[in-house]
């Protein structure tokens, strides 16, 4: 390996500690000896955990191939009013969390929200008189994520028209085949592998989250980890659970890899034939419900929230201070900044030493370091505070048979462990715009620093971190906007009396104190725009400026745009 030996030992000792945690929850959800308590949860609380999970699985999983399938078909093969606009406006809905848009809604459409009261009074209903869906409730639950995961596919399916062959499509239309047939025999057999990808990205957010279906009193594998742990002080019955959920993620990326097996075909196909066919001019009323159907997600999904949320935040009077949310701001800002600037130094470690030892191991470290990503938040708080409260409970035993000293909990309940759990978490995030952007680099830059004397080290810092300054703060972004909407893993492991937006968000919400969460989540989303706008702005440059500014993605999914 010569010098670069320690940098892939660096990678390799970074794998295993991004391993720990997945492996003390399998480790000890899996142990002989614990029967009983699987036998319990099976008798009791999993089968409605098995149900409600399938069900939103299955739900939102259609909900957003249709969403984003629909949409991006019509950006890339129409024109109407206002599809220029569309083509970022769709991307807006990222930036609101699940759990956020579920208090702006609970609380417009509420029995005692402003829609019912206004169904009341215009008609003289009094309760029991009249029916109106709950949004607490497991539709409600899918109608959120619908709305703020379809963007996933968007991309993806967009990427994916812009880029099939025009031979193909100009073939279609020459054998007679109208566009609804062609849509179906020609786009969406190319298509299908990136919606594919899509579906399981918004999946995995869907298994992740815990403050949406928390707040709508939804039964899932990850209310029931957050309950047996905190609630019943289980360890074990946590750890089982987080197993099963762990389960359903490898499944969403399995079906991910599988809907891609024709992926190289097509992509062999574009390579000889770049050009995209012209996009078709709608006019009349085929043109507005072109706009109706690509403004509906934006609107249901980011500006209707917003406007709810605005409407909260200066309807209450006694809203926090601007001290108690500059405290709640930098709380967030500076774990969020801190993962981030970690992040983007592990993932150049990592990537450098792939670069300079491109062998089995340092490729098989970066994928198992990257893993991380597909692991839901929970299950994470549960496998890093396994091995950090046992560190704890050794540390605390050495020090006082040595020293006499009793320090109590050293890591546990500290910003160290909680970073822990965002790096293991958000690394893929940094590492896709990372690793592109080495590949971007030539091999002979490289020989030609080191021809004139430049080591391992000022080759990094010489030649390659001018290049790679953009790519770094775009995955420094994106990282940090993620750790800012984290909430599973916060709650869990946050020190005590520490806040962030989020977990406020959160509290606020829980008591129905839903005008004092508006700020918060305002702020949330506010911050959560910026990545978006740039990965807009990417987008529209095509798909060479696209890979400046990666989606993030949990491999082993190929990356965004590539098919």
């Amino acid at each position: 390996m010569g010098s670069s030996s320690p940098l892939a030992i660096v990678a390799v000792v970074l794998a295993a500690l991004a391993a720990l945690p997945v492996v003390a929850v399998l480790g000890l959800g899996l142990a002989p000896g614990h029967g009983e308590v699987w036998a319990h949860l099976a008798a009791t609380v999993l089968p409605g955990f098995l149900i409600n999970t399938f069900a939103l699985v299955a739900l939102v999983g259609a909900g957003v191939a249709f969403g984003g399938t629909v949409t991006a078909w019509l950006i890339t093969n129409r024109r109407f009013p206002g599809d220029r606009f569309f083509e970022w406006a769709l991307l807006l809905p990222l930036a609101m969390p699940a759990y956020v848009m579920a208090y702006a809604y609970t609380d417009w459409l509420d029995y005692a929200g402003p829609v019912q009261a206004a169904l009341r009074n215009a008609f003289g209903f009094s309760r029991g008189d009249y029916w109106f869906p709950d949004v607490r409730s497991l539709g409600g639950a899918v109608a959120m994520f619908i709305a703020v995961l379809y963007p996933y596919v968007y991309l993806l399916a967009r990427t994916a028209f812009l880029e099939r062959p025009a031979s193909l499509v100009e073939a279609a239309r020459t054998m007679g085949l109208d566009a609804r047939r062609a849509f179906w025999r020609v786009d969406l057999p190319l298509a299908r592998p990136a919606i594919a990808g899509g579906i399981a990205l918004a999946l995995m957010e869907t298994l992740a989250d815990y403050g949406t279906v928390a707040y709508f009193a939804v039964d899932t594998f990850t209310t029931g980890i957050y309950r047996a742990w905190f609630s019943l002080g289980d360890r074990v019955a946590a750890a089982q659970l987080a197993a099963a959920l762990l389960a359903f993620v490898i499944g969403a990326v399995l079906l991910e890899r599988w809907s891609r097996g024709a992926a190289r075909v097509a992509g062999a196909s574009r390579q000889r034939n770049p050009k995209a066919p012209a996009r078709m001019v709608l006019s009349g009323w085929r043109a507005w419900i072109a706009t109706v159907i690509c403004a509906a997600p934006v609107v249901i999904g980011f500006a209707l929230p917003v406007v709810l949320l605005l409407r909260l935040a200066f309807s209450e009077p006694g809203l926090p201070g601007a001290a108690r949310f500059a405290e709640l701001a930098w709380n967030s800002f500076r774990v969020s900044g801190l993962a981030a600037v970690l992040a983007v130094a592990l993932a150049i470690v990592v990537a450098y030493a792939v670069r300079l030892t491109p062998g089995a191991l340092t490729r098989g470290t970066s994928r198992l370091l990257a893993l991380g990503y597909a692991v839901p938040g929970s299950v994470l708080a549960v496998g890093v505070l396994l091995p950090v409260g046992a560190t704890d409970v050794w540390l605390a035993g050495f020090l006082e048979r040595h020293f006499s000293l009793r320090p109590g909990l050293i890591l546990t309940g500290t910003i160290a462990a909680l970073i822990y759990a965002y790096l293991v978490r958000y690394f893929a995030v940094a590492w896709n715009g990372i690793e592109a952007g080495f590949a971007r680099i030539t091999p002979s830059m490289d020989a030609a620093a080191r021809g004139l004397g430049a080591g391992t080290v000022g080759t990094l810092v010489r030649v390659h971190a001018p290049l790679l300054a953009r790519t770094v703060a775009a995955a420094a972004l994106l990282v940090f906007v993620d750790v800012m909407k984290e909430l599973p893993a916060t709650l869990v492991m946050r020190p005590f009396n520490f806040d962030t937006l989020a977990t406020q968000t959160y509290t606020l919400a829980t008591d129905e104190r839903l005008a004092e969460a508006a700020l918060p989540s305002l702020a949330i989303v506010a911050v959560g725009v910026l990545p978006l706008l740039i990965l807009a702005r990417a987008v529209r440059r095509g798909t060479a400026a696209g890979r400046h500014v990666r989606m993030p993605q949990a491999p082993p999914l190929a990356p965004l745009g590539q098919p």
